[in-house]
């Protein structure tokens, strides 16, 4: 009995609580929405229309201006991801020159000593070139066209300056080691003789 009686006075005691707790927040809800205040000074008023309009114009302005950036960010990240891709085998292809090179070294060696016991060596060299040269078309790894073309220092590398008179002066008359190109950047200079002035 004695249990229940000091339940029931607890509850009352609880409510009561509660019912304080509550007053005082509906006293701070009235201080808030621009009533008298507990010292009796009136709350600030609220903000005009104008301000508020002004706020949201520039709110909308700030969002407008992270919007445009990160739309920016994206491009430049797009750009820099295909650029990577394009030019991802760039030094992986240069160590492949050399194997072109040598290719085409040992053509020119047995193209003049060739004799029937060659042939299917040659055939062999020529056959394995062209397959070289599939694999650098499919990755637009192409050769430089120099020959009777104006030196530029860009392009090419001068190794020799002979004298013709027949050209002016400058220009490639021979090509010692050929140059490459991988889309539009250079893979390797050209090794080149010119005219000299």
């Amino acid at each position: 009995m004695m249990t229940k009686n000091r339940k029931i006075f607890e509850e009352k005691e609880d409510k009561k609580e509660a019912e304080e707790i509550s007053a005082d927040e509906n006293e701070t809800l009235e201080d808030e929405d621009g009533a008298v205040s507990e010292n009796g000074d009136e709350a600030p008023e609220e903000e005009s229309t104008e301000d508020l309009a002004a706020q949201n114009q520039k709110l909308r302005e700030d969002y407008l201006r992270a919007f445009a950036e990160v739309e920016n960010t994206k491009k430049r990240c797009q750009q820099e991801i295909e650029k990577n891709n394009k030019y991802a085998i760039a030094s992986f292809a240069k160590s492949l020159l050399s194997v072109a090179d040598n290719l085409q070294r040992a053509l020119d060696a047995a193209g003049k000593d060739a004799d029937d016991s060659c042939g299917g060596l040659i055939k062999g060299v020529e056959l394995t070139q062209n397959e070289l040269n599939k694999v650098f078309d499919k990755f637009d790894i192409h050769k430089m066209d120099i020959l009777g073309k104006v030196f530029d220092p860009n392009f090419h590398q001068v190794i020799q300056e002979v004298e013709d008179k027949s050209k002016p002066a400058g220009t490639i008359v021979a090509e010692v080691q050929t140059g490459y190109m991988i889309h539009d950047r250079i893979l390797r200079e050209a090794m080149v003789v010119v005219t000299k002035a």
